[in-house]
């Protein structure tokens, strides 16, 4: 895409600066030629007695002016009254064409301008005004063939190459693809073989906490054996999320009951941790999609929000419809002195506050978690923050309302 993008867009400004150019090429030689025409003309009809002076010596006219050169001029009064016809270099035109025309053209109140198949001048004087019309119908039609054949070449050109790209591009994207494949296989098998020893170790404290009861060196052993299993099936999970297919089955689902029985614990957690905890999810929403990921996102953004929203604070969940979407919101209050960084948050293991984050035993891949599903999901996440004092997360998503279908 990006490489079709970038040669369409070339071709597009070369195709489109070849026809300008040829057209203001074009266009001021036929204004060159009316020009000279009516010089040639004021001469012959100032002085009538006398013979006109001879075509060749017309600028650029040649010895072949006369037999090449159609045109025809109209003398009109100061009122605009057509006076004298004069057709002697014409036949395809009758008078009462030429008087239509010149009425056309003195309406649009140009001084130049296409009429036609016609380059027209006007020339206004105090005696009246003279309006020539001159046959450019071998200009016009070499115009735009050259516009129909410069598209051709330009539409012919984007088709082979974006043949050779589609080509190409599977032998230069296929490294990548490979040390893809090979990292999530590497995570996959890294986790299964983490998994016994992990066991081990946590079945092994679990037997010394019985025998040494209270042990703090046990009790820590305890923990970050519990949080190290955590990452390692989050890093599995995660590692499933980034495939073509995350969900292979996927069903239409109450998304307003899934986010009460997701929500539901941590009211009560909010409340034991001494915050506040307020939510607001709108009855009748529907979504098509896997349900247990969906509650997965939206307990990964409230247990972040509990975490994160500092001593006696805030955590608000709003769950709405709008426009043919569906909003999942979780904003928190919070203390961040540096709000630069929030783009990253959905970076695996980046974290805002390090010290914070590792007190409360934060992975630092949740929230890559919930921009997977998301997008999994055909939808999108997002954060904000107001001056660093709260922080909002917000998915959107496509579902149905009250039996109505969304369109994504």
């Amino acid at each position: 895409m990006a490489a079709m993008t970038a040669f369409g867009t070339v071709m597009l400004v070369l195709v489109t600066v070849i026809n300008i150019v040829n057209y203001c090429q074009t266009t001021r030689r036929q204004d060159e030629l009316a020009e000279n025409l009516l010089s040639h003309g004021r001469s012959a009809y100032a002085e009538p007695q006398k013979p006109p002076p001879p075509f060749a010596d017309i600028r650029g006219g040649g010895p072949e002016a006369e037999f090449t050169t159609r045109f025809f001029v109209m003398y009109c009064g100061p009122g605009g009254d057509i006076q004298v016809v004069s057709r002697e270099h014409i036949a395809s035109i009758d008078e009462e064409t030429a008087r239509e025309y010149t009425e056309e053209v003195l309406k649009k109140g140009k001084e130049r301008g296409y009429y036609g198949d016609y380059r027209y001048r006007v020339d206004r004087e105090e005696a009246g005004m003279t309006v020539l019309f001159l046959n450019s119908s071998h200009a016009l039609q070499f115009m735009k063939s050259l516009l129909l054949v410069s598209l051709a070449i330009g539409s012919g050109s984007i088709l082979l190459v974006f043949i050779l790209v589609i080509f190409f591009s599977q032998y230069a994207i296929k490294p990548y693809v490979k040390n893809m494949e090979r990292q999530k296989r590497f995570i996959t098998d890294a986790s299964h073989e983490l998994k016994t020893p992990i066991t081990s170790i946590a079945t092994s404290a679990d037997i010394a906490a019985m025998e040494y009861e209270g042990d703090e060196w046990i009790s820590n052993i305890r923990k970050q054996t519990a949080r190290l299993a955590r990452l390692v099936n989050e890093l599995v999970a995660l590692s499933r999320l980034d495939e073509e297919m995350p969900f292979p089955e996927k069903n239409w689902f109450s998304l307003s009951d899934a986010a009460w029985e997701a929500a539901e614990p941590f009211g009560v957690l909010a409340k034991a941790k001494g915050k506040k905890y307020f939510q607001e999810i709108e009855e009748g929403m529907a979504l098509y999609g896997d349900r247990d990921s969906i509650q997965q996102m939206i307990s990964i953004l409230l247990d972040n929000g509990i975490k994160y929203s500092g001593e006696c604070g805030e955590v608000h969940l709003y769950i709405y419809h709008r426009r043919r979407k569906i909003y999942i919101e979780v904003s928190n209050t919070c203390d961040l002195p540096d709000i630069s960084g929030l783009d990253r948050l959905f970076d695996r293991f980046y974290r805002l506050d390090a010290s914070r984050s590792s007190h409360s035993g934060g992975s630092g891949i949740g929230l890559s978690m919930a921009r997977a599903i998301a997008e999994a999901h055909g939808g999108r996440i997002g954060v904000e923050s107001e001056g660093g004092k709260s922080i909002c997360f917000q998915v959107v998503l496509a579902g149905t309302v009250n039996g109505k279908q969304s369109k994504q």
